[in-house]
């Protein structure tokens, strides 16, 4: 039967087989649910924001001509059933562009003329692989990286995947020396680099990149004459300090718009994080090259956003009140949270990294490890899946190149059931955890004086009657 089918259709490169997918398998087989199944799986694994919603039910509650197709009262239900090209509605793209540049402090300014619109992120990014690069040639990514990569870029792309070494030993920070080496290896192999590709905020690290690498990776692409996209989906969802720099602010800070730098540096953005609508399907890929937006263009015929869609959210977006409350409120309810993850792993003694951005903490389990191998990250992962009933992600699935971390993530679920979830964790930890000698000087301490009050409380109660 494989004989009639394509190389692509019978190929292993989807990454489908990767932890970071079978901890889903495993999670919708046992969901857990409050009521229906309450030692079920806790979906951890899953990058869904879901803090906000009452925000967006509200606004569709005062504006119900935008949620049933009118405009001014009168049904434009024909007009958006009817075919739309795919460069598709002005209004959409002007009011995401706006979104865009509010997210980043109107510190830069976006071209509706730019963009072009896909169905989400991940078609975004696989039409920006196939405008760039050829089958065979190669892209640098820092590591750790998020897992869907090895699918969105190379699964139908060719494209090769490089990584950028980044250690936990100075936060993840993509250096000078890393890149170089990155570079080097990819022709050690044979590759053609075509470019960079860095997500800020990070996925998997929740961490925003600083104006120093951004500035350092800008160079780099210089030098070697290479692209750079930088995939911002996460940008609206930072929540502290260092606030967010896009690469888009550096090059105006530093007047590269007549550069031939300028038409190399690509964006790519999503409404699924920052607004927290993954099933609308909404992606972008900005661009400062003519071409580079005309052949996207034409490829997003394959990708396309209903006009429904646009519709809804051209309205939403372009309520100025709505949107500067919403990113706000969303913004302080995402850090709340993390206070809470951060509380609850702190509790069951574990750390993570500090992170100011996204919907996940990258989360420090080396000291839980049996060896420090990725084969006893995976026997842990095992554990934390099927036994505790946690799914989460294992380092190893984002390319982590220590084993023992963790993506964890915290805004896809009530606080109620993310209290449960560091409940579980903590209980685990503690059966697998041997007592510290301080630990068990401290219980013994709490015994010889509970056997003592008890003594005292004895001998006073006796008192009388000895008289």
């Amino acid at each position: 039967m494989r004989s009639f089918l394509s190389d692509k259709a019978t190929c292993n490169s989807h990454g489908q087989d990767s932890s970071y997918f079978l901890g889903w398998q495993e999670y919708e087989k046992n969901p857990f649910h409050e009521v229906q199944n309450p030692n079920g799986i806790i979906q951890m694994g899953l990058a869904e924001n879901q803090l906000s919603f009452d925000i967006l039910e509200s606004w569709l509650a005062k504006n119900p001509d935008a949620a049933g197709f009118r405009r001014d009262g009168v049904s434009n239900f024909r007009d958006l059933a009817l075919f739309q090209d795919y460069h598709g509605l002005p209004s959409f793209k002007k009011a995401l562009v706006e979104f865009m540049s509010e997210i980043r402090g109107n510190k830069v300014t976006f071209d509706q003329n730019k963009i072009v619109l896909t169905a989400g992120a991940t078609s975004a990014n696989e039409t920006l692989m196939f405008c760039l690069a050829n089958k065979g040639e190669a892209f640098l990514l820092p590591t750790p990286y998020y897992p869907g990569f090895d699918r969105d870029l190379k699964w139908r792309t060719g494209v090769e995947i490089v990584p950028i070494h980044c250690s936990s030993a100075n936060g993840y920070q993509v250096t000078e020396s890393a890149l170089e080496q990155a570079y080097e290896e990819a022709e050690n192999r044979n590759l053609k680099v075509k470019g960079v590709l860095v997500t800020n905020p990070s996925n998997p690290l929740g961490t925003t990149m600083s104006r120093t690498e951004l500035n350092q990776v800008i160079d780099f692409v210089t030098e070697k004459e290479i692209h750079l996209i930088s995939d911002e989906i996460y940008s609206g969802t930072v929540f502290n300090s260092p606030g967010f720099v896009s690469v888009m602010e550096v090059l105006k800070d530093r007047k590269l718009e007549n550069s031939e730098v300028w038409k190399r540096i690509h964006i790519v953005y999503s409404l699924s994080k920052d607004l927290g609508l993954p099933g609308f399907r909404v992606g972008a890929v900005y661009s400062n090259d003519e071409m580079v937006v005309s052949a996207a263009t034409k490829m997003s015929s394959f990708g396309l956003i209903s006009s429904q869609t646009q519709y809804l959210l051209s309205e939403m977006l372009s309520d100025k009140e709505f949107t500067k409350n919403y990113i706000k409120e969303n913004q302080k309810r995402l850090q709340n949270r993390y206070k809470k993850l951060v509380a609850g792993l702190e509790n069951a003694g574990i750390t993570c990294l500090k992170s100011n951005a996204g919907l996940f903490g990258w989360v420090d389990m080396r000291h839980l490890l049996s060896s420090k191998t990725f084969e006893a990250e995976m026997e842990l992962w095992k554990k934390i899946v099927y036994d505790v009933k946690l799914n989460i992600s294992p380092g190893s699935s984002c390319h982590c190149d220590e084993p023992g971390w963790f993506r964890v993530c915290f805004a896809n679920m009530s606080e109620e059931t993310l209290s449960l979830a560091m409940e579980r964790l903590k209980s685990f930890v503690e059966s697998i955890t041997p007592l510290s000698q301080h630990q068990r000087t401290k219980q013994a301490y709490k015994k010889s004086i509970t056997k003592w009050v008890f003594r005292v409380s004895y001998s006073s109660d006796r008192e009388p009657e000895e008289r």
